[in-house]
């Protein structure tokens, strides 16, 4: 009986395979190595699309189509998935985002680092309006949930403010949020405590959101950090996303030790992962040089106590100290990535812009130029801060995602980190072609299948029949990234086709304007 009814099931798959070896569609991708994202070896087939999703998968051979794409030697796979980025204020100055479609990614997650839109209903519908070239989900952020509550201050909520900030997650979550994400480097998230974050992570954990987090301290004080995280995770009985996984001096080869509490976690049944961009160099704003008292109640209070000789030279010292524990001798390793008032130091190092100035080399008179920048209105920064084993390290960590860490870039504008034009295209020309870290299969997973089920992303992130027709197709041998820290501005090559929900979006390497994306809605969405 059982083997009559396994000869049954061959049959009707048969019978069904050769029905749709006999269907037209809409598209047929031909010919093609199959990586299906769920890290199982490639196999050579061919995909039918009918609308916006994957109708077959097999040989196809017999079917008809409207349009054929020829995967012929290339490699097909799912649309990427960059569960780390910062869009937000992008979307309508280049709806096309480029640079993620040229890198092969066809969705996003926006609101890390604690930023993110409060009003989520509004935005979606913004989103609707502006019609992206990639699927977006977003996040909520802790730090503008703060900022409304109760400003830039370091200060604590009262019971009643954190019900108010309690119920902005809520309605966020069943507006569509993914999760509650959190940047405690940043102010004000930088004055808050851990049962706050608690109380606001276990709003987002009954609607089955994801918690992520920049952490306090990615440096001298980053095992605390994690520390931290997972204990956020473990109070609120939810899934954790460690943001941006890095470490600084002076602990540069504790990559390993990171890991193994991320897997200690795990062993105790907290979903804990985390994500990488593949550079040793961070980007955010200057202001992150400063000591946090520095910072309390925004720009003006920063401006103000600056104007201040003693509180000045108190800033000044506090830095010299933080110089010390991080074992710099120069501000060499900070480069300025765009300042808008005065943008012919792009690209330039703190410690080449104070030589510029007529000061000489000396750290006091390195922190007396960043003052200077600051107080113009500061600048976004590039940190070369990171060494090549740790990233290495992290990256092939079967847990680990690839991010960006990105917005939508204007091309040609400031000098921004290239991990916003070719973090994909990285991973996979130089950690996978050149190095052989990872295998390709296992790339695609990282870049794929593991962020969509940690962020509860359904119907993407595979290629299987039913699943939404997100998918790239790009030559393994040529793929690039073209992007470098002195030349930033440039795409990545090697993407022949991208389709995002059956549209083809890059055809024949070229982006041709489709604008198809949709809404990614978190799992406690409420129509």
């Amino acid at each position: 009986m059982k083997i009559r009814g396994v000869i049954f099931f061959l049959s009707f798959w048969f019978v069904n395979l050769s029905a749709f070896a006999q269907q037209h569609f809409d598209i047929l991708i031909k010919n093609g190595d199959i990586i299906d994202g769920t890290g199982s070896p490639r196999f050579k087939g061919d995909i039918g699309i009918i609308k916006n999703k994957i109708a077959a998968i097999g040989d196809l051979s017999s079917a008809t189509a409207d349009s054929v794409l020829d995967a012929s030697g290339l490699i097909v796979a799912p649309g990427f998935i960059d569960v780390h980025t910062h869009i937000e204020g992008d979307e309508a100055k280049t709806p096309t985002a480029d640079n993620f479609i040229y890198d092969g990614v066809t969705s996003v997650i926006t609101g890390n680092c604690g930023s993110s839109r409060l009003d989520i209903k509004h935005y979606f519908d913004t989103l609707r309006i502006v019609k992206l070239s990639v699927n977006v989900g977003t996040l909520m952020g802790h730090n503008d949930i703060r900022t409304k509550v109760l400003g830039q201050g370091d200060i604590a909520p009262t019971k009643t403010q954190l019900k108010e900030m309690e119920a902005i997650v809520a309605k966020g979550m069943r507006d569509g949020a993914m999760g509650f994400s959190t940047g405690l480097e940043y102010t004000p998230g930088i004055y808050s405590k851990t049962d706050e974050i608690v109380a606001l992570a276990k709003q987002a954990a009954k609607y089955h959101g994801v918690y992520t987090s920049h952490m306090r301290n990615e440096s001298d004080h980053v095992f605390e950090a994690i520390a931290e995280t997972i204990d956020v995770g473990r109070q609120a009985k939810m899934p954790v996303e460690i943001s941006h996984l890095k470490v600084g001096q002076p602990n540069w080869g504790a990559s390993q030790k990171m890991l193994a509490m991320i897997d200690s976690a795990r062993a105790e049944g907290i979903d804990v992962t985390d994500d990488v961009y593949p550079y040793t160099a961070s980007s955010t704003t200057l202001y992150i040089l400063l000591p946090d008292w520095l910072k309390a109640g925004g720009t003006k209070e920063i401006l103000k106590r600056l104007s201040d000789p003693a509180l000045h030279q108190k800033a000044v010292d506090d830095m010299i100290v933080d110089m010390q524990r991080r074992k710099r001798a120069h501000f060499d390793y900070a480069v300025v990535a765009s300042f808008s008032e005065n943008p012919s130091l792009d690209g330039k190092s703190i410690a080449q812009i104070n030589v510029e100035a007529g000061r000489s080399a000396t750290i006091p008179n390195e922190i007396e130029t960043i003052l200077d920048i600051v107080k113009l209105g500061s600048a976004s920064m590039v940190f070369h801060s990171m060494n090549e084993a740790d990233v290495d390290n992290i990256l092939k960590y079967p847990y680990t995602a690839i991010i960006s860490d990105s917005g939508i870039r204007t091309f040609g504008e400031g000098a921004p980190h290239p991990r916003g034009y070719g973090s994909n295209a990285r991973v996979l020309a130089m950690y996978v072609r050149d190095k052989n870290l990872i295998t390709l299969e296992d790339a695609v997973r990282k870049m794929t299948s593991l962020p969509a089920q940690k962020f509860h992303i359904t119907n993407r992130g595979v290629l299987q029949p039913g699943k939404y027709a997100d998918i790239v197709i790009f030559d393994a041998a040529r793929v690039k990234d073209e992007s470098t820290f002195e030349h930033p501005h440039a795409y990545s090559t090697g993407f022949k086709y991208v389709l995002v929900n059956g549209a083809v979006t890059v055809d024949n390497f070229k982006h041709i304007g489709t604008r198809n994306g949709t809404i990614l809605y978190g799992p406690g969405y409420k129509k």
